[in-house]
C-alpha cells in the first residue's frame, strides 16, 4: 500500500503539464492502480461472515444411514425408559397394597394375644356355670344357687356378646367335617349315625378372630366300627 501511495505521488505532477498526450494514460494508470488497491484490501480483510463462504459448511455431514441408525437407538432407549418406569409403578403399587394390608391386619389381629388370654377365662366361667347349675336343685328352698346360676349364665352370655362385637366367635363343629386348619383331634369315636370323618364331640372350644383361628377346637372324630 506505502509503494502504491508513493507512485501516485510520484506521477501527479506530471499529470499538471498541459500536454494532452500525457493526460489519458495518466488516468488509465490511476484507475488501475484504484482497482488494484481495492481488490487487495478485499484480500487482507477478507468476508468472513459471507454467505457463500465454505466455512459456513460442516466439514463432516452426516449420512442419512447414520441418522436412521441414531433415530432406532433413540426409540429403544425410549422404550427401554418407559418399560423401566412401568415397572417400577407396579413395584409400588404392590408395596403401598402390602402396606396398606398390613396396616389393616394390625388394626384387626393386633388384640389377637389378648384374646387368646380371655378365652380361657370364657372357659372357665362356663365350666363355673354348667357345674352350678347341675348343682342347683328347683326344689331348693334356698333361692341363693338359682340366683348365682342365673348370674353366671348372664355374664357368660355377655362376654360371648362382647367377643362377637369385636370380631371374637366360638366355633360349633360338631356335626361338620373335620377340618385341620380349625380342629384338633383328641381321639376318635365310633360313628354312630354320623359319617366317618365328621366331628363327634368337642372336648375344648375353638375360637375364630375376624375369621383367622386363633385357638384349635379340640374334638373327637368319627370313625367306623369294627365288627
Amino acid at each position: 500500500m506505502h509503494s502504491i501511495a508513493s507512485a501516485i505521488h510520484i506521477c501527479s505532477p506530471v499529470r499538471k503539464e498541459s500536454n494532452p498526450e500525457l493526460t489519458v494514460p495518466l488516468t488509465g494508470f490511476r484507475g488501475s492502480l484504484c482497482a488494484f488497491s481495492t481488490a487487495a484490501q478485499q484480500r487482507s480483510t477478507g468476508d468472513e461472515c459471507g454467505p457463500e463462504d465454505p466455512c459456513d459448511e460442516p466439514r463432516h455431514p452426516l449420512s442419512e444411514c447414520t441418522l436412521e441408525h441414531k433415530v432406532i437407538k433413540l426409540e429403544e432407549q425410549v422404550r427401554d425408559l418407559t418399560e423401566r418406569y412401568r415397572k417400577a409403578l407396579a413395584d409400588s403399587e404392590n408395596v403401598r397394597r402390602r402396606t396398606q394390608k398390613f396396616v389393616e391386619d394390625a388394626k384387626l389381629f393386633g388384640i389377637q394375644s389378648f384374646c387368646r388370654d380371655l378365652v380361657e377365662i370364657a372357659d372357665m366361667l362356663e365350666k363355673t356355670t354348667e357345674s352350678a347349675a347341675e348343682q342347683t336343685e328347683p326344689s331348693d328352698p334356698n333361692p341363693a344357687p338359682q340366683k348365682i346360676c342365673e348370674g353366671l349364665s348372664l355374664v357368660e352370655a355377655k362376654l360371648q356378646s362382647v367377643f362377637a362385637k369385636h370380631g371374637l366367635q366360638k366355633m360349633n363343629p360338631v356335626g361338620d367335617k373335620y377340618d385341620p386348619y380349625d380342629h384338633e383331634i383328641v381321639c376318635h369315636v365310633p360313628a354312630e349315625g354320623m359319617q366317618p370323618g365328621m366331628v363327634a364331640l368337642v372336648t375344648q372350644d375353638g375360637y375364630k378372630l375376624h375369621g383367622r383361628t386363633i385357638r384349635h377346637a379340640l374334638v373327637g372324630v368319627a370313625v367306623e366300627s369294627q365288627a
